[in-house]
């Protein structure tokens, strides 16, 4: 397979958030990512402190330029945070005392510790004053992604006329009981036509009957699946510590806080979310593979190499 996955915080026991990632490790990551048939990812850094966020990604460049693999592998970052909502439910397993405001100077620093690898961004546009970040973003070529968040409806058409352009994660980084009709997820959906919508398709983040009726609003040219995968991706079930969380993950490979009030990623392969959009969404081969391989890559556009 070709799978491209634009959110990976971790996998095969090895968290790219954490602050001893070292080259054995980023490595090992890599190397079982290819074995489960993934060709390209994006390593996902999640909020915290500024400091440690910068901290992360000079580590991982770093980490990166000196293996081949990783190198090849990895084709930039995605930063989701801390930019996003402080509100329950909405600000999911992220670290409620790191989020904060957007604003440039920050952001800046966070893409100077990139090192120009940064490709998408996920931030609150209710979050981003002026949307001054959406902006700025924009200009540089960026794809910046609405998540964990809860705009209106008129905050959501301004930061898609700034420059936004995707939804990471739809149907998750949400509260659990929401209005009926006006929700973040009908919002979104009102604007499939201007969104790279990315959805969770392990069955359990987002039932598949419920993703079956999302692709239908937002059509298979603009949907991608990504796994949000953590670090006991590609182990299995079992008992984890990753982060600020001891986690126990079941045979449906989700992760949750220990007071099961959320989910804290996926342990989900690509592999396997790729057989349950076919076996279970029920999707051709094509079209799977379309929302696993080439619509990511389309997303992101002349900013990769293939």
């Amino acid at each position: 397979m070709n799978f491209f996955d634009l959110q990976i915080n971790g996998y095969g026991g090895i968290d790219f958030n954490q602050d001893d990632l070292d080259a054995e490790g980023l490595h090992t990551a890599c190397i079982k990512l290819r074995e489960d048939g993934v060709a390209s990812i994006l390593a996902t850094v999640i909020t915290e402190t500024t400091e440690s966020m910068s901290t992360r990604l000079s580590n991982l460049v770093a980490l990166r330029d000196q293996d081949p693999v990783a190198a090849e592998l990895i084709k930039g970052f995605h930063i989701e945070g801390p930019f996003i909502s402080p509100e329950k439910g909405y600000v999911g397993a992220h670290p409620a005392d790191a989020v904060r405001p957007a604003d440039v100077d920050t952001m800046q620093r966070l893409l100077d510790a990139g090192n120009g690898l940064t490709r998408i961004v996920t931030l609150a546009p209710e979050q981003d004053s002026g949307l001054a970040v959406t902006r700025m973003l924009a200009e540089q070529g960026i794809t910046v992604s609405a998540g964990h968040c809860n705009p209106s409806r008129d905050q959501l058409e301004a930061a898609l006329d700034a420059g936004l352009s995707m939804f990471t994660h739809l149907g998750n980084g949400c509260l659990m009981e929401m209005h009926r009709h006006d929700n973040i997820i009908q919002r979104a959906l009102s604007f499939a036509d201007r969104l790279w919508t990315c959805f969770i398709a392990d069955g359990t983040h987002i039932p598949f009957f419920v993703l079956r009726n999302y692709l239908r609003v937002t059509g298979l040219d603009r949907a991608i699946v990504v796994t949000d995968a953590i670090a006991p991706a590609g182990l299995g079930p079992g008992r984890y510590t990753v982060s600020r969380w001891d986690l126990l993950i079941g045979d449906d490979m989700v992760a949750r806080a220990p007071d099961g009030s959320h989910f804290v990623g996926s342990a989900v392969t690509m592999a396997q979310t790729h057989r349950n959009l076919v076996d279970h969404v029920g999707l051709s081969e094509a079209e799977a593979i379309q929302l696993t391989s080439t619509n990511p890559r389309r997303a992101l556009g002349n900013t990769i190499r293939a």
